[in-house]
């Protein structure tokens, strides 16, 4: 889950959660287990979304009208939602909206595959940290007007949507930040594969916000 490797905890246990509008967390209710089980997951207007919180996170996550949700967080914990598709694939993914982090945060083309299991970001603007940190560089990616450096970093023993596992990230993260645009999916894969970075099975995609030991808001609407 993003380069945050060492402060990670891994979700052991889940509430159910209904699929409706609004779904908040803090310390007093649910655990949202996004990348162990469907519990954060759900359909709004159309769109699929997930929503991922840990112990330690305060906010609120709302479903607005076609491909909009706002975010609102705190606290010291990760969490990571979006709006999007259950499945993913290559496509030219049009978002618009805010995006006020203070601190570690991301806004990222977010998604999974599997055989091989897969966890990708392809990250138009990000908070104080920098996604890059630690991970092994690969090339350049030229797509919609911008330039974006591409990343890799394998995952050991961390959540996953296939439960705990080892996995490899994969990383385009855009050298001028942007909120609003599009973003073509097809050409992120395509340079991936140029320097021998493999995708499987397309599982879900989200326009995501992330963010962990931080503060902020994020309304963005996707299409």
């Amino acid at each position: 889950m993003a380069f945050f490797v060492s402060l990670i905890l891994a979700v052991t246990a889940v509430a159910r959660v209904l699929s409706s509008p609004l779904e908040s967390f803090d310390n007093s209710t649910v655990i949202l287990g996004k990348r162990t089980i469907t519990d954060g997951e759900g359909t709004s207007n159309g769109y699929f979304y997930s929503v991922y919180s840990d112990s330690t996170v305060t906010g609120t996550y709302t479903n607005g009208a076609a491909g909009e949700y706002t975010l609102t967080w705190g606290g010291t914990g990760d969490v990571v939602v979006g709006k999007g598709w259950a499945t993913g694939g290559p496509m030219s993914v049009v978002y618009s909206g805010t995006y006020e982090p203070d601190g570690n945060s991301y806004l990222s083309v977010y998604g999974w595959t599997t055989d091989p299991l897969i966890e990708y970001y392809i990250t138009e603007s990000y908070g104080d940290y920098d996604p890059s940190t630690g991970g092994t560089y690969m090339g350049t990616c030229s797509s919609d007007g911008g330039e974006y450096e591409i990343y890799t970093q394998t995952r050991t023993d961390a959540p996953s949507i296939q439960g705990t596992a080892t996995f490899q990230q994969y990383w385009s993260i855009r050298t001028t930040k942007r909120v609003g645009g599009t973003v073509t999916t097809g050409n992120h894969y395509a340079c991936w594969e140029a320097v021998g970075l493999e995708l499987g099975t397309y599982n879900y995609m989200i326009l995501a916000t992330e963010a962990y030991s931080s503060t902020g808001t994020s309304t963005i609407t996707v299409s």
